[in-house]
């Protein structure tokens, strides 16, 4: 990538970075206060509430990725009419979902006094939290739309600044007010009114940014007939981010139904843990996405292919690192955090971080195939849907969580690790797959060499990390450092992309110079 593109993706990932963790230590505190002063009954309203309006927001149906897409190659150009041509579309096509949505939101809550019919709470509180929810939302369908050409434009850290800004700051508001009057609506109104705050911020910078840019909704329809491929993209991204959305949503419904409701607390620590390492990781490397788009959009391969492998080399080092620091250290933090009765099967943790491990590394496949626009593989979506379903109600009979972690790997074997990888490399870099593979292997090589060899070393340890929490640390500091160093460097010996990655960083390329 340029020095441009660089510099704008390690922005982003210092300012998400910086406020993933500023907002994570307020997420623990604050919900420690609102459950307390609002009572844990309220919290899980709000909770069910926000999943109702998830559902409804599925009418999105992929358009800000796809609209993405098509806003590289301009922005790369410096298109400023076929800008707001594409921007005019997207706020044309976002009205609508907005009407959809908002007539779903309305439609939804005429259920409500049978769904919330045991509640401690009236339905006056109830129906003002969701149209509180539900208006924040239309927010940002009908205004805030113009925040794409931000994170098109690798400038992900001004929305992260000022959204993430309002929300610390609303949280603190919310946590006065809370200990102070314990008043439902007042905490609910402030919910609302920030996130209007937000919003005229938001778009008083977008015009700072982009004093040329002018968009006509009302001229969308017209203009998405000069541009039918959007509507085409878009029907193909839905369909794959649906399939995401089911199969995400699964486990839960999956270990309700075939092993106990218990099972599912259970299971919710361990996924939680992970889900927030997850956000981390994401948080860290999604800003490099607008980067290769506008790279793709350049149509150098060579330089094309040398920054994939870049992106590859870092994936496979996080991915493996969190997945060798939680095989050592998730069962004694459980153990220290809710007590031993808590902790899954160990074989279970393997199964959750073989899926992790596939989850991050098919990272810089997914990114690229973005870029290039590769989502008419509807067939791939359904494939892995029934795959899924299919192993996981044959297997979970039998084997319970087991069964049902497996039906998600094997799925994605299939999926994610050989049909993305061929798709990318045959439609899309149009390169031989088996360039992929023969780097690819490499990095299995290294990872299951350093892991195994890291794991043997750690038995040797006399420390005992369930014991107590400085037993914990010590622990941790000695498995996950030497590994970390170990694995770094047989990835920078011996796989392509790391030396070329780290060279981006200018002490060690003066070094390597």
């Amino acid at each position: 990538m340029s020095d441009s593109r660089l510099h704008k993706s390690l922005l982003n990932a210092k300012i998400g970075l910086f406020f993933y963790f500023l907002t994570l230590i307020f997420s623990f505190f604050s919900r420690k206060i609102f459950l307390d002063c609002l009572g844990a009954d309220f919290i899980g309203l709000t909770g069910t509430l926000q999943n109702i309006l998830g559902i409804l927001n599925l009418a999105e149906l992929g358009i800000g990725t796809c609209i993405s897409f098509f806003l590289f190659k301009p922005i790369q150009e410096r298109n400023k009419d076929k800008i707001m041509e594409i921007m005019s579309i997207f706020g044309y096509l976002y009205r609508k979902i907005g009407i959809i949505i908002g007539i779903g939101g309305v439609i939804a809550s005429i259920s409500f006094p049978f769904i919330f019919r045991n509640t401690i709470f009236n339905m006056g509180i109830i129906y003002f939290t969701f149209a509180s929810y539900l208006g924040s939302s239309l927010i940002g369908y009908f205004i805030n739309y113009r925040e794409i050409l931000l994170s098109a434009d690798q400038k992900n850290y001004v929305v992260s600044a000022y959204f993430q800004t309002a929300g610390i700051i609303k949280t603190i508001v919310q946590i006065a007010l809370a200990y102070t009057y314990k008043n439902l609506y007042l905490w609910v109104a402030i919910e609302f009114l920030f996130g209007i705050i937000a919003c005229v911020i938001l778009n008083w910078k977008i015009d700072k940014e982009y004093p040329w840019l002018k968009t006509n909704k009302n001229e969308g329809k017209i203009l998405l007939k000069k541009h039918p491929e959007i509507l085409i993209n878009t029907k193909q991204v839905f369909v794959h981010q649906i399939k995401d959305f089911l199969l995400s949503k699964s486990d839960e419904i999956m270990i309700f139904a075939f092993v106990s409701l218990k099972m599912v607390a259970f299971y919710g620590n361990y996924a939680m843990i992970i889900n927030k390492l997850i956000t981390m990781i994401n948080t860290t490397l999604d800003g490099v996405n607008a980067g290769v788009g506008n790279l793709v959009a350049e149509g150098n391969k060579k330089n094309t292919i040398k920054v994939f492998w870049e992106l590859m080399s870092i994936r496979y080092f996080i991915a493996g690192t969190v997945v060798f620091s939680l095989f050592q250290l998730m069962d004694p933090f459980v153990t220290l955090w809710l007590g031993e009765k808590y902790q899954l099967d160990h074989i279970i943790l393997i199964l959750l971080l073989v899926n992790l491990f596939i989850m991050q590394t098919r990272g810089a496949v997914d990114i690229f195939n973005h870029a290039h626009g590769l989502y008419a593989d509807t067939w791939s979506a359904w494939a892995e849907g029934i795959i899924n379903i299919t192993v996981t109600v044959a297997a979970a009979t039998q084997w319970g969580i087991w069964g049902i972690l497996l039906g998600k790997i094997i799925s994605i074997c299939f999926i994610i690790v050989l049909w993305k990888p061929y798709y990318l490399f045959t439609k899309g870099l149009k390169v031989p797959v088996k360039v992929y593979w023969a780097g690819t292997i490499r990095y299995y090589i290294t990872f299951i060499t350093s892991f195994t060899v890291m794991t043997i070393a750690a038995k040797f340890l006399p420390f005992h990390p369930k014991e107590s929490i400085q037993q914990f640390l010590l622990y941790g500091a000695c498995t996950v450092i030497p590994f970390t160093l170990f694995y770094f460097i047989i990835l920078l010996v011996s796989t392509p992309g790391m030396m070329d990655a780290i060279k981006r960083v200018p002490i060690f390329y003066k070094i390597f110079k």
